[in-house]
């Protein structure tokens, strides 16, 4: 039987940050081969694939999650009950429990369900989208996405809205600067109505909320600046649309205009019968995956610890997903749904 203690380092210790994903997939393909699974890549890219694995019959239950990470990457250790390394719990400790409850099921001689490994959920969720085409024919009735929710099956998630901003304005010598209209300027106006603005509340998702993640801007500082940029995230607990009508006049006012936009409305996703749920704020794959069945959003470990220089997730929790995971499926499969 698989360890997923070990196979969850084995994981985190190949190097699969976004756009460089295919050796971890590749061990994917030989591990799932060995367990008898029946697999497939589908291409996304030149270089990159997604990886569908077959327990045999009518996949009626698909479990996904996606094999990229965020930089930069650093390797497994452990310390106490904890793995840490990139992915530890997003998401490579929750493919691993995947994986290990899978076993378990071939082993019952339960083959009604499938695996899907997909890249680009960090950035883009260009894998979910190519397999939301590819792989609509299944007849698959649920998709159990795998992501950090401590241990606890979401009910539903924010929406979000991520958008690059442009603001021009006149190059002038920095010592007369009323010479040029900084751009900069522009731009600090922009983002402090920005974020001093209330951007919806729902009585189940809470208030929406945005963050301004970089700023790009300027040539040297006796220039008075004729352009800057910046890129914004907003979690949303409405239409993406409603935030974007509003968003456009408050820039318009300021000189800047949206060059690129693009985001999903929030997702209500299924609880199986007497089961602990929450509310997450985060956006995950599971908008891009609707041809594929209802979904379920569950997995070990917490978010509050991705993405980070500590990123790790308990061993404890970890063993108990295998469990979550082979116990879900029999359930999706028995109707057994809230």
């Amino acid at each position: 039987m698989i360890d997923p203690i070990r196979l969850a380092r084995q994981l985190i210790d190949i190097p699969s940050t976004t756009d460089n994903e295919a050796a971890v997939g590749d061990f994917l393909d030989d591990e799932l081969t060995r367990l008898g699974f029946t697999t497939r890549s589908q291409p996304v890219s030149k270089s990159r694939f997604n990886l569908f694995a077959s327990a045999g019959g009518r996949p009626r239950v698909v479990l996904n999650s996606h094999i990229d990470t965020v930089p930069p990457w650093f390797a497994s250790y452990e310390e106490g009950d904890a793995i840490y390394g990139r992915g530890a719990c997003d998401t490579k400790g929750v493919i691993a429990a995947m994986i290990a409850a899978g076993e378990r099921l071939m082993a019952e001689h339960i083959n009604d369900f499938a695996f899907l490994f997909v890249v680009g959920e960090e950035t883009d969720s260009i894998g979910a989208k190519t397999a939301n085409q590819g792989f609509a024919d299944l007849g698959s009735e649920f998709v159990l996405v795998g992501e950090p929710t401590e241990s606890k099956f979401a009910r539903a998630s924010k929406g979000a809205m991520t958008c690059v901003v442009r603001f021009h304005g006149v190059a002038a010598h920095s010592a007369y600067p009323y010479l040029g209209d900084s751009a900069i300027n522009k731009l600090v106006a922009a983002v402090a109505e920005i974020n001093a603005a209330d951007w919806g509340l729902d009585d189940v998702l809470g208030e929406s909320t945005v963050n301004v993640g970089v700023i790009r801007g300027g040539e040297k500082p006796n220039i008075v600046p004729a352009a800057a940029e910046c890129e914004m995230v907003f979690r949303t607990v409405a239409d993406p649309g409603e935030i974007r009508a509003r968003l456009v006049p408050m820039l318009l006012k300021h000189g800047g205009e949206i060059v690129r936009c693009h985001g999903n409305p929030p997702q209500h996703m299924v609880v199986p019968m007497g089961a602990e749920s929450t509310i997450v704020a985060f956006n995950t794959d599971v908008p891009h995956l609707q041809a594929l069945g209802k979904p379920l959003l569950f997995g070990p470990g917490s978010i509050l610890d991705a993405h980070g220089a500590t990123e790790h997730i308990s061993k404890r929790e970890l063993l108990r997903a295998v469990d979550a995971y082979h116990d879900t499926v029999i359930a999706l499969l028995d109707g057994k749904i809230a």
